[in-house]
C-alpha cells in the first residue's frame, strides 16, 4: 500500500482554538490583544456602544418634530414672468415645467410646484399646479384657466368618495 494512492479525506479536522502555538489558533485564540472582547463573555450587542464612552447620539441635542426628521420643504416657487418663456397655449403642470427645464425634476416631484403672481403673463395657459390667489387672478385676466388638482376638502369622505355627512342623512 502506497501513501500516495490513498483516497483523499474530504473533511478536515476542526482547529482547536487556544491549544498552543502549533495549532494555528493558539495564545489569543483569534481574539486579538487586550480589551473587553478579548476577555470572557461579550455582552455588547447594540451598534451604539462605544466602550463606556458617552455615545454620539446621547452627546447630540434633541431635535424637534416627529422622529427627529427635517422640516418638510415648501413647494418650489415659479413666478408668472418665467411662464412667459413657455410656448403659447401649453398646459402648465409639473411635467411640462420639468420638460422645459424650469424646475429640477427630483425637487418638483418631491415637494411640488406653486405658481406665484410676481410679473405679468402675456398669453393664455391652462394651469394644473398650485397657484397663489394673485397668480390665479392674473391668469384668468389674461384668458387662461386654473384647474386646481390640489383642492382640499375639509369634510370627511368615506371609501366610495361620498361625503360622510350626506351619506348619514340618506
Amino acid at each position: 500500500m502506497n501513501l500516495e494512492k490513498l483516497p483523499k479525506i474530504k473533511t478536515k479536522k476542526a482547529k482547536r482554538i487556544g491549544r498552543g502555538a502549533g495549532s494555528g489558533k493558539g495564545k489569543t485564540a483569534g481574539r486579538g490583544t487586550k480589551g473587553q472582547k478579548a476577555r470572557g463573555k461579550v455582552s455588547i450587542t447594540h451598534p451604539h456602544f462605544e466602550g463606556g464612552q458617552r455615545p454620539l447620539f446621547k452627546r447630540l441635542p434633541y431635535r424637534r418634530g416627529k422622529g427627529n426628521s427635517k422640516i418638510s420643504k415648501k413647494p418650489l416657487a415659479v413666478n408668472l414672468d418665467v411662464i412667459n418663456l413657455l410656448p403659447k397655449g401649453i398646459t402648465v403642470n409639473i411635467d411640462s415645467l420639468i420638460k422645459y427645464q424650469i424646475v429640477d425634476a427630483n425637487d418638483a416631484k418631491k415637494f411640488g410646484v406653486k405658481i406665484l403672481g410676481d410679473g405679468n403673463i402675456s398669453s393664455s395657459y391652462i394651469f394644473e399646479v398650485k397657484t397663489s390667489k394673485s397668480a390665479a387672478k392674473k391668469i384668468e385676466k389674461s384668458g387662461g384657466k386654473v384647474v386646481n388638482q390640489f383642492s382640499i376638502t375639509k369634510e370627511p369622505v368615506d371609501q366610495n368618495g361620498e361625503n360622510k355627512k350626506e351619506a348619514k342623512s340618506k
